[in-house]
């Protein structure tokens, strides 16, 4: 079976891949409502609604100024979305009396996980990602698509069932050196590549080290 020395040494060259999040953002701010949107929903539904959303409220207070109903009306097609929105206005009063200019950036105190997670809306998952994509972090957030991979090379084994233990065995497992573009590649990869229903194994870069190929 592949193994991640050999899945970060390979894939990413081999693919040409664009390595940076997919989800639309145009600050700190967006980016983390983005990523709540993102739980339990594509990437690609999200972008859909927030492109319209960001014109009207980039900012901490411009969505305290939307409001509760406004926010609701611009993403009532995401899973979730109420529960959805009446954490991002939680997460707009925390947040409104920093900086409210349209380059809205996480104040220092926040460049820390733990003090990410005290904000409403943002698990671990959440705090993984907005810290990697934002500040080149060395976390993993553990998606579906991590998830799923992580189990299906055998990089896990089923016992290691929730994101945060898949996080903890692939802190482990996987080089350092490839901590920072873990969620990237293995996102990019499970969505078009290692698909869960019908892999593109004959186009993929990996096949030969793969033992389910093979098979």
């Amino acid at each position: 079976m592949i193994t991640p020395r050999q899945f970060f040494e390979i894939v990413p060259k081999n693919l040409n891949m664009d390595i940076r999040s997919e989800l639309y953002s145009t600050n700190d701010f967006t980016f983390a409502v983005a990523v709540i949107l993102s739980a339990q929903a594509t990437d690609k539904k999200v972008n859909e609604v927030t492109p319209a959303l960001f014109r009207v409220a980039p900012t901490p207070r411009k969505m305290l100024e939307l409001g509760l109903d406004g926010l609701k009306k611009h993403i009532r097609v995401i899973s979730f979305f109420n529960n959805k929105a009446k954490n991002i206005i939680a997460l707009s009063e925390r947040l409104a009396e920093y900086d409210d200019n349209s380059n809205w950036v996480f104040p220092k105190k926040y460049h820390n996980r733990d003090e990410l997670m005290k904000l409403p809306g943002v698990g671990q998952k959440t705090a993984n990602v907005i810290m990697n994509v934002l500040w080149n972090a060395p976390n993993i957030g553990v998606d579906t698509h991590v998830f799923r991979l992580s189990h299906r090379y055998g990089w896990v084994d089923d016992s290691v069932n929730t994101p945060e233990k898949v996080e903890k065995e692939l802190l482990k497992k996987i080089p350092k050196k490839y901590h920072a573009i873990t969620n990237h590649v293995m996102v990019l990869f499970g969505r078009y590549t290692c698909t869960a229903l019908r892999p593109k194994c004959d186009g993929c870069p990996i096949s030969k080290y793969c033992d389910l190929y093979r098979k």
